[in-house]
């Protein structure tokens, strides 16, 4: 069953990079002369928005479906570890690791002058500030997110049986 259950794991995956590949093919690589409010766009950035807007709702859906089977796990399992897998580990190192993303973030970009845009519209420093922590988090966590993976696809933490 576990068997059968990574495979299907492996092939969801595989169709979401070839998804993601395909829309990101067509947002760079069909037209670019789709007049907006006076500035060219792509043609596919609806679709590249919608891309990201599933993406997020199937992660926030399976964050929240995780939580629940890990309650109900340890619920039953009276406390011991029944995967082999130290998830309470993984869990706060995830959450110090982002905590930490979000303070160099904020660190980074203190001070920020208030931002004036074309038409005149004012944004204070601290949403500036608040904006700017959230991208350097974002960047920081993809980075770490794709090292992690590099390192796991080539097997040096693996154990051998």
């Amino acid at each position: 069953m576990a068997a059968k259950k990574y495979m299907v794991s492996y092939y969801v995956l595989y169709a979401c990079f070839a998804l993601i590949i395909l829309v990101f093919a067509a947002f760079f690589g069909y037209k670019y002369d789709n007049e907006e409010n006076g500035l060219n766009a792509p043609y596919c950035t609806e679709g590249l928005m919608w891309l990201m807007y599933g993406m997020f709702f199937v992660t926030f859906l399976l964050a929240i479906w995780s939580v629940v089977k890990s309650i109900k796990v340890s619920m039953s399992s009276k406390g011991e570890n029944v995967s082999g897998v130290p998830g309470g580990k993984i869990m706060a190192f995830s959450f110090i690791f982002m905590f930490l993303s979000l303070v160099i973030g904020l660190v980074c970009n203190l001070n920020e002058p208030d931002f004036v845009a074309a038409d005149g519209n004012v944004t204070p420093g601290y949403l500036v500030t608040v904006t700017d922590m959230f991208l350097v988090s974002t960047y920081i966590l993809l980075s770490a997110t794709a090292l992690a993976m590099l390192v796991n696809m080539t097997g040096v933490f693996k154990k051998r049986n």
